[in-house]
């Protein structure tokens, strides 16, 4: 693993631009200077633009490797048919550097290789990548706009149409300027956030934008527009052969895809919890960087159940390496949720999204990227709803009397402010246990908003989303995790939150072989007995004490149950007023009114239903006037 790390100018950014079919000039072009500059938390380092009548593509670029100017985008060929820029980082640029030796390369760019792979092999070739990316071509013999993001969606990419134009940048608040961009409300997003917590692609809360689908190729022309999905996911395959034989394959995959995703000539940090996902993650940083400093970020609380810096700290000391707390307060998370809102033009009501920033703003003091745990749950099976599908099964088998009390044993427990506090579980399990399995998936994971309408149509309109592959129900389940909860949450709340303090952020779980291996396996290899992430945590132990391997799951989080009543209390109330909520007409003013008094006496935890309202009219306030 140690040795000479190759040497290429990485490029992460925000890209942006318009064209116009026909050969005729873009409308409204004064706007693309001003889109640049709403993007530079992205890419303060530096900026580039091609432009023409009919187009301009333009980045704004970070720079992680190679400080010369020669690497700022965008790129195109000798002969000018094809523009690309490129937000993200291809990890196979060098071999596609070495197949295409005769091409006149002016940088050593990881995304420059891209150019003469197009030229070579068109839209398809884009499927041979691999990477993290949000991915721009503009073809200007056949005038046709390629848009293409990474498999899982680790880098966004927004679009509008306007008639013969396309106007697209890495964040809504770029295209917000234009006049013939629609921004009305989308009342299907909506749903989706108040019924899930976050809005799934292609929608996004303004209806005449739309976000590239993860794992896709949209080409756009004057005719019409191709949708093409570059990446399905593999099959489940019951794998009989030997259990050891597969974990050393997945430390094998794992320990490749963290030296790649460590290719940096500037410091690298791990955002860290303690637990198994970024602690076996650091010590395969370590051992691949041997004596390159190293540092862990974590998060501290003063409610001890969420607070993560105690086990963080033992494992950086196991490791030999530096530690990093980032506290965040009551005035530090408000600071954190007053700038989000204000910058980012999308509603993310995930609450780890608040720490998050702060360690990425903390971070970026001392590193210009960081490695996260991102993906190692959905893809080796590490959430508590998994082990309650399982006994979703038992329970249902169970008398009817003995399923009441059960019940009436759950509806008696104290409502507890603890973080996942063991009442918080079984009350969500008992409260939909005997449900078909994708309804009651939805009302555990999701925000348990009591809209019975809004969660049925909801659930009826995404069930396509996962269908059956292998007879596996818990593999299922995973992909549906895989392909929303990570996809349009999780992703989301790590790049915003990151690039808005001009951090980049990489997923080694989410590498294109780490993630084909996992979601080809059986689920017996990753939900076992009581144990979660079974085959994950079998590699841990090769590098890490037992004591990490076996820690519970915690998550990153804010303790928003007893903020809403604390320190938000008087916003709180402001925001959900029953006269606003009437005006509003998004929920029952009654409804909402009865969550915030039962959350406030302590009979109920009503703060996942609570908070998406909440980040909802701040965000409404703030994008939409009022």
């Amino acid at each position: 693993m140690r040795g000479k790390r190759p040497t290429r100018a990485i490029i992460v950014c925000g890209i942006f631009g318009a064209v116009r079919f026909g050969n005729m000039p873009v409308r409204e072009g004064h706007l693309l200077d001003g889109m640049g500059d709403l993007l530079r938390h992205r890419g303060p380092d530096g900026a580039g633009v091609l432009r023409s009548d009919q187009a301009v593509l333009g980045a704004r670029r970070l720079r992680v490797r190679d400080p010369r100017t020669l690497g700022d985008q965008p790129f195109r060929d000798p002969a000018g048919r094809f523009w690309v820029a490129c937000n993200g980082e291809i990890y196979n640029a060098d071999r596609l550097r070495d197949r295409y030796r005769e091409f006149p390369f002016r940088s050593r760019s990881d995304v420059e290789p891209i150019v003469p792979l197009v030229l070579h092999h068109g839209v398809p070739g884009i499927a041979q990548l691999d990477g993290m990316f949000a991915l721009v071509v503009w073809d200007v013999c056949q005038q046709r706009l390629i848009l293409a993001r990474d498999r899982a969606g680790e880098k966004p990419l927004f679009y509008g149409r306007l008639q013969d134009e396309i106007w697209f940048a890495s964040e809504i608040q770029a295209l917000l300027g234009h006049p013939g961009i629609s921004q009305a409300l989308d009342p299907e997003a909506l749903d989706d956030l108040l019924t899930v917590g976050y809005i799934l692609e292609p929608k996004t809360m303004f209806a005449g934008i739309k976000k590239v689908p993860a794992g896709t190729v949209l080409v756009m022309a004057a005719e019409g527009d191709e949708v093409e999905r570059y990446w399905p996911p593999p099959p489940v395959e019951d794998l009989a052969c030997s259990e050891p034989a597969a974990t050393r394959r997945l430390d094998s995959l794992l320990q490749h895809a963290v030296a790649k995703q460590l290719v940096a000539d500037v410091p690298v940090g791990i955002f860290t919890s303690g637990g198994v996902d970024s602690s076996l993650l650091a010590a395969m940083a370590a051992e691949a960087l041997g004596p390159q400093p190293l540092r862990l970020f974590s998060v501290g609380f003063r409610a001890p159940s969420y607070d993560e810096t105690a086990p963080a700290a033992r494992v950086a000391r196991y490791l030999g390496l530096r530690h990093v707390v980032v506290q965040a307060g009551p005035h530090e998370l408000r600071e954190a949720l007053a700038t989000l809102i204000d910058t980012i033009a999308e509603p993310i009501a995930d609450p780890a999204v608040l720490p998050t920033y702060l360690l990425a703003r903390r971070a970026r003091d001392e590193v210009t990227v960081v490695l996260s745990g991102e993906g190692a749950d959905e893809l080796f099976g590490g959430y508590p709803t998994y082990l309650g599908h399982r006994l979703a099964n038992a329970f249902a088998t169970l008398p009817l009397p003995v399923r009441a009390a059960i019940r009436g044993l759950a509806d008696a427990m104290p409502v507890s402010q603890r973080k996942v506090s063991t009442g918080f579980l079984l009350k969500r399990f008992v409260s939909a246990a005997e449900r078909d399995w994708f309804d009651r998936h939805i009302h555990w994971f999701g925000t348990g908003m009591p809209d019975s309408a809004r969660r049925e149509r909801w659930v009826s309109s995404h069930r396509p989303l996962v269908a059956a592959r292998s007879g596996d129900l818990l593999s299922d389940v995973m992909l549906l995790d895989y392909r929303t909860y990570l996809r349009d949450g999780l992703l989301v709340k790590l790049d915003r939150a990151a690039m808005l303090a001009s951090l980049e952020t990489r997923a080694p779980y989410l590498d294109r072989d780490v993630t084909r291996f996992a979601l080809g396996l059986h689920s017996r290899l990753k939900v076992r007995g009581w144990t979660t992430k079974w085959i994950l945590k079998e590699v841990a132990r090769r590098w890490l004490p037992t004591a990490v391997v076996k820690r519970r799951k915690r998550g990153l989080s804010v303790p928003v149950a007893a903020w809403l009543n604390g320190e938000l209390r008087s916003e709180v109330d402001r925001l959900l007023d029953p006269r606003r909520m009437a005006c509003r007409g998004v929920l029952q003013p009654r409804l909402v009114q009865q969550l915030l008094a039962e959350h406030r006496s302590g009979r109920a935890d009503h703060a996942r239903a609570l908070w998406p309202l909440v980040v909802f009219e701040l965000w409404h306030e703030r994008w939409l006037g009022g």
